[in-house]
């Protein structure tokens, strides 16, 4: 049996929720999240209450993954998400011109990304950058773009890393 799929959603008080069909629509104070879920899994309100039922059990997988799904829009739409990378390496800058995010990272040109719709860039020092937005898929997805750009290498740990993420460092030639 799915574990996370049994579980329910308690929805705080500022958040509503509507289902149609397979479609689902979360409002809260931080604006408003729609996503179409599989057609199989049943989604029930009531009394600010989810619950997620499936038909039989070839459906586990998509049972807790529409639960995770749907929880993590209630919390986006509640608290939102946020992202932090940081930037290692000598001359390694980041800096916001406009909307778009202009990353100086040991090429011969400056990389230019644009934010997408939803999505909040902060970079408050040359080596910091924070995005930040209610939908935890877009936030991931841009996050790991940018880590793709420059990604930490083992031997010197230069380049674009989470900030919680830890780079296994090798040794190298010279060491024994």
């Amino acid at each position: 049996m799915s574990r996370i799929g049994n579980k329910v959603i308690e929805l705080p008080a500022d958040v509503t929720v509507t289902v149609e069909n397979d479609q689902v629509t979360v409002k809260g104070p931080k604006g408003e999240l729609t996503r179409t879920f599989d057609p199989a899994i049943t989604i029930k309100e009531e009394n600010n209450v989810i619950s997620f039922e499936r038909p039989n059990d070839n459906y586990k997988a998509i049972h807790g993954t529409t639960r995770a799904n749907l929880n993590s829009m209630v919390v986006g739409v509640t608290e939102g998400y946020t992202k932090k990378l940081q930037l290692v390496g000598v001359g390694y800058r980041a800096q916001m011109k406009g909307t778009a995010l202009v990353l100086n990272v040991g090429f011969s040109h400056p990389v230019e990304l644009e934010a997408p719709k939803g999505i909040k860039i902060e970079v408050p020092s040359n080596t910091e950058i924070n995005l930040s937005g209610i939908s935890k898929q877009k936030i991931g997805q841009f996050a790991a773009e940018i880590r793709a750009i420059r990604p930490p290498e083992p031997y010197k740990g230069k380049g674009i890393r989470y900030v919680d993420e830890v780079v296994r460092r090798k040794e190298g030639k010279t060491g024994k």
